[in-house]
This record gives C-alpha cells, structure tokens and sequence, in this order.
C-alpha cells in the first residue's frame, strides 16, 4: 500500500504546514477544549501523531494560546467603541507613552496604529453610554499626546470573529 503525503507549504515565517495541519488549526479555532482524541478523529490521524502536530504547530508560533471566549453583553460589557485618536506630536516617544497608556484603558480590547487621518484606533467594550462618558471623561481625555479624539459608538455588531482563515 503506498503511503499519501501531504505537500508542505511555508509560510511567510519559514513555518511549513500542510493540509493536515491546516485542518487542525481550523478545528482548534472552532473549539480550543476538544480534546487530542477528538481532534485526531476529525483530521484522520493518530491521537500520539496529532497531538506531535499540535506541539509543533505551538512551537513554531502558529498558536499563540487558548483561551475562553466570553459574551460581553453577559458580563455588562455589551457596547462596543471605536475610537479614532490623533497625537498632537509624530515622534516615537509619543507614540510610545500613548501606546503604553493605552494598555491601561479599562475595557481596551484593542489598539492598533494606522495611517490616514487617525494616528489609533481603539476597540473599547463598556456596560453603556453612561460609563463610557465616565470613562472618556476620566481616562481618553487624559491619555498622553492626545490632540483629538473621534468617537464611533457601534449600533450593531454584523461580524466579531476570532478565527483566522487557514
């Protein structure tokens, strides 16, 4: 019986994956707590053969952790913020304090350096207009080299996702 591999492709991290590890990748992001008996049935390999794959996959840096997704609206999170900043200064310091300031936003999701007329974006999760006043009153407005700060209050969620196509 001849034996089928599978062509390895590299990645742009000089990473190499084939299909098998694709389709593990993708089981893991639908659900991170099946288990390796679980995920080696549905990607037709050995348990001690995918849970090797799993390793190497976490080795290589292509699972970066495991977490819990958690719904925000149960846990009085349920408004979702976009904020535009723009620095009043262009330099690496300031974008620095600001960017470390940022990591101490309660409710921070994200924050992301982009180009165009903003110099961040910020993805902020609060319980409601009143404790976001709270917190653009007590803490953006504070954060340090801001010069404006436009705020995009989101009406509905259309896609959230956490999974990466692989």
């Amino acid at each position: 019986m001849k034996k089928t591999t599978t062509r390895r492709e590299p990645l742009g991290s000089g990473v190499e994956i084939d299909r098998v590890d694709r389709a593990i990748l993708r089981q893991l992001q639908r659900d991170a707590s099946i288990s390796n008996v679980a995920l080696a049935a549905k990607v037709h390999l050995s348990p001690p053969a995918c849970l090797r794959r799993v390793e190497r996959l976490r080795e290589a840096g292509l699972i970066r952790g495991t977490v819990a997704l958690l719904n925000p609206k149960a846990l009085d999170a349920g408004m979702l913020v976009l904020i535009g900043v723009v620095l009043d200064r262009s330099t690496p310091e300031s974008f620095t304090d600001f960017e470390k300031a940022a990591q101490k936003v309660p409710g921070c999701m994200e924050c992301h350096v982009v180009t165009g007329d903003f110099d961040f974006f910020m993805l902020i999760r609060t319980r409601d207009s009143d404790s976001f006043n709270r917190l653009h009153a007590e803490k953006l407005l504070y954060l340090p080299g801001v010069r404006q700060i436009r705020t995009f209050v989101v009406l509905r969620e259309i896609l959230s996702t956490t999974a990466f196509p692989v």
